[in-house]
């Protein structure tokens, strides 16, 4: 807000301002939840790789990396850049896909039907790509683009001139991880793409069966291959071990095909597989917190009690979330924020809340639909209304009176560390902008240029804190990981803006 030129008026309307604030984005109506789903999906267009459709909506975004592949002979043009570089992390964007996918599967039918289409739009954008990325058996490409280089530019992806190195894992070497998180895009992908597009859902599901193959069939961590360890640490390491992907994929593989192989292999390994570990988050590294939520639903709905263990471990983690649970708990922001350390922190907001309002739904369904944990028991409505407050937190409820999502609401972070939102772009300057000379962009104090709409930054710090600072990019880079089972949260509380 503009400072006025009275100083009397000047407490007032702060005061005023701040009043009309904390109503516009707690009053809960269809139109708020509604227009923040249908920004978080157009957020993917700003993120795209490749050639862009007619219909690109995000117009000040143009075609980059046609080349992608061609040093392999090779077509890996398409995908997406993972955050505010020019990078295809295989990793992080496979994730991304299972979560949209997640988001579709659950909640599909709660979004007006044109932010359906969009959701499907983007998720297609990214399992094209994968597919590519597997097109050979044997082989996964799990990256493209050389993140040293590219991180000591500051480039439009349209003038991008760093190498776009194409990182292959080849088989005996394991990459059990990224193969099995992308078992798990594509698996999940093919029961959102059912109903509207047959063929297609068929291609996603047989090839997901083959890439889960390879990766368990050689089993390890991909960023222990010192062919491609270089490229892929300390970005997208596999921090927290591979074993939980192949559970994972397993998992998708089950939900998709309804095969009792996969059952088995769920329900024999768990242990071995280490299901009931590092339960206390869950992202594009450590699958653990979604595992078990998925896999409970078989539980819940009282068709397969052998996976007990998984659902004790879904209800572990939901009790950690409650801060008047006897059991040990999560951090929160003096706001009420999830907080972890390690920046990037909003993708834990996100993730955590799509579980809270996921398990809810698992246990409307059940015959016992409560949570014990310990001292307290919690149902359906206490876990839906603690993904609210996350919800509410990250669109502008918060001390800082600040939605975290850029373009919504009138108070959004102006300087997100994001190489071609703070640029010009090639409409805006046609001539090319190379490696270094973007630096006077980064360093500028103006906000940027293009306006991102629909990306939710890394988010404040533990004391709630944001300064909206380009150069803090563990608190300003959005990120696609972050936005993703957002998504299905926005589309849940646009269709019950008050749940009970």
């Amino acid at each position: 807000m503009k400072p006025l030129a009275s100083r009397f008026l000047v407490p007032f309307l702060l005061q005023l301002s701040v009043l009309i604030l904390h109503f516009s984005v707690t009053d809960s109506s269809y139109l708020i939840y509604g227009e923040a789903l249908t920004k978080s999906i157009l957020f993917f267009e700003g993120q795209r790789s490749g050639f862009l459709p007619n219909d690109q909506r995000m117009k000040w975004r143009w075609n980059s990396a046609l080349g992608d592949g061609s040093a392999i002979n090779a077509d890996l043009t398409g995908g997406y850049y993972d955050a505010g570089d020019n990078i295809k992390f295989g990793f992080p964007m496979a994730f991304t896909t299972t979560m949209l996918a997640w988001s579709v599967i659950e909640f599909g039918e709660l979004m007006p039907p044109v932010e359906l289409r969009n959701t499907l739009v983007a998720i297609r954008w990214s399992t094209d790509y994968l597919l590519k990325t597997v097109a050979q058996p044997g082989r996964i490409v799990v990256q493209v683009g050389d993140p040293v280089m590219d991180h000591n530019c500051w480039e439009r992806a349209e003038d991008m001139d760093t190498d776009r190195t194409v990182y292959i894992v080849d088989a005996p070497n394991p990459a059990s991880d990224v193969a099995g998180e992308t078992a798990a895009a594509l698996a999940a992908s093919s029961i959102a793409f059912r109903s509207s597009d047959p063929a297609y859902s068929q291609t996603l599901l047989t090839t997901a069966t083959r890439v889960f193959e390879f990766a368990d069939t050689y089993r390890g961590a991909y960023s222990d291959n010192t062919n491609i360890r270089s490229g892929v640490c300390p970005f997208y390491c596999d921090f927290d071990g591979y074993q939980d992907e192949l559970l994972w994929g397993a998992a998708w593989l089950r939900r998709a095909s309804e095969g009792a192989n996969y059952l088995d292999y769920i329900q024999n390994n768990a242990k071995t597989l280490g299901a009931d570990e590092n339960i206390n988050e869950f992202g594009w590294d450590n699958k653990h917190a979604g595992l078990n939520v998925l896999v409970s639903k078989e539980v819940l709905e009282g068709n397969v009690y052998a996976l007990e263990s998984y659902k004790a471990s879904a209800e572990s983690f939901m009790c950690i979330l409650l801060p008047d649970s006897s059991s040990p708990h999560i951090q929160y922001t003096p706001g009420g924020l999830i907080f972890r350390p390690g920046g990037s922190n909003l993708q834990h907001s996100t993730t955590i809340a799509f579980l809270l309002l996921v398990y809810a739904k698992y246990l409307d369904r059940s015959p016992g639909p409560v949570v014990n944990c310990g001292n307290i028991s919690v149902g359906s409505a206490y876990l839906r209304g603690m993904a609210k407050r996350q919800v509410d937190y990250i669109l502008g409820e918060n001390p800082n009176g600040m939605s975290y999502m850029v373009g919504y609401s009138n108070r959004y972070p102006q300087r997100i560390h994001h190489r071609g939102s703070s640029l010009p772009s090639i409409w805006d300057h046609p001539q090319p902008i190379r490696c270094k000379d973007g630096t006077f962009y980064f360093n500028s104090s103006n906000p940027n240029p293009n306006v991102l709409v629909g990306a939710i930054v890394g988010g404040p710090g533990e004391d709630d804190t944001y300064d909206d600072d380009r150069v803090d990019f563990r608190k300003s880079e959005p990120t696609t990981y972050i936005n993703a089972p957002f998504v299905g949260v926005l589309a849940f509380f646009a269709a019950n803006p008050n749940p009970s």
